[in-house]
């Protein structure tokens, strides 16, 4: 009977099941509140655990993973995992956080729930749990929305009003990966914030690494930076524009080899070089303009 309920349930997809806390929900079956989606609790291995491969957060605090580790060295495992079978093994849902610590606290095992879920929600859950519990940095959330628009095949609107967000904060977000590979790395590890990041993307790459350098190492805040773009794009804008030089490469070449000699064209002038005084005769006479 169990087993039809969660046919039921997941044939309508994750918005069926989770409504719009996938949080509440998650923390639910974790504690065992729940019966929504059919479980089973089992104590597992550490090293038979996977990582989420969909997992947008790449990022984790080493302080507060150390932090949880002394608390689990001292009280154990409260909540636990949620993981999903494998072909060898089990592939981790939610937890991370406590699978990282436990391996530094030096258990071998850890308690699990196993549920049975799709490559596709283990996706939407793992981005739909970091967003709600607003764990990721910038770019991790948007390359967690560029995975949900490819892979689930979500439009920027239908991805805004399944996370809670306008649509005008997922087409800004996902703009932040038009940013050089360094800059993003930057809004990662906190040296620049979104605003930052935001900010340098009308400049070309060139000037977007040397702003964000500077930005980094003289601490600038976010104002400063919109300040220093506006200066760059007018000193940009009102550059003189070069004149397209005329092609006179024809003309150049009848006189060069009508006089034997070169011939240079610019700047609306005719310059003739000659060796000496017998080589400029040579040319005048060639023009015509000796008398005899």
């Amino acid at each position: 009977m169990a087993s039809a309920k969660k046919n039921r349930a997941l044939g309508k997809g994750l918005e069926a099941i989770f409504g719009n806390n996938v949080t509440d929900v998650i923390e639910q079956i974790q504690s065992g509140q729940t019966d929504v989606v059919p479980t089973e609790k089992v104590t597992i291995a550490l090293s038979e655990i996977r990582p989420n491969p969909y997992q947008p957060r790449t990022v984790f605090d080493e302080e507060k993973l150390r932090e949880l580790s002394e608390s689990i060295k001292e009280h154990g495992v409260f909540t636990p995992v949620l993981v999903k079978k494998s072909i060898k093994g089990y592939d981790l849902i939610a937890g991370e956080r406590r699978v990282r610590a436990s391996k530094l606290a030096g258990l071998s095992e850890i308690p699990a729930i196993v549920v049975d879920f799709t490559d596709e929600e283990m996706m939407e859950i793992a981005m739909l749990e970091n967003i709600q519990r607003e764990d990721l940095s910038a770019i991790e959330e948007a390359i967690g929305y560029q995975n949900m628009i490819t892979k689930l095949g979500y439009t920027q609107e239908a991805l805004a009003k399944r996370v809670g967000k306008s649509r005008e904060h997922i087409a800004n977000m996902l703009r932040l990966l038009k940013l050089p590979s360094s800059v993003q790395k930057m809004v990662m590890d906190n040296e620049l914030s979104m605003g930052h990041a935001r900010a340098l993307l009308p400049l070309d790459e060139k000037s977007i690494l040397s702003v964000a350098k500077k930005a980094v190492q003289e601490g600038m805040s976010v104002r400063a930076v919109e300040n220093l773009v506006k200066q760059l794009l007018n000193k940009d804008s009102v550059k003189p524009r070069k004149k397209e030089e005329t092609d006179y490469s024809y003309p150049v070449k009848l006189m060069s080899d009508k006089l034997q000699t070169k011939v240079v064209i610019a700047n609306k002038q005719i310059s003739i070089r000659f060796e000496d005084d017998s080589d400029l005769n040579r040319i005048l006479e060639i023009l015509h303009m000796i008398e005899e």
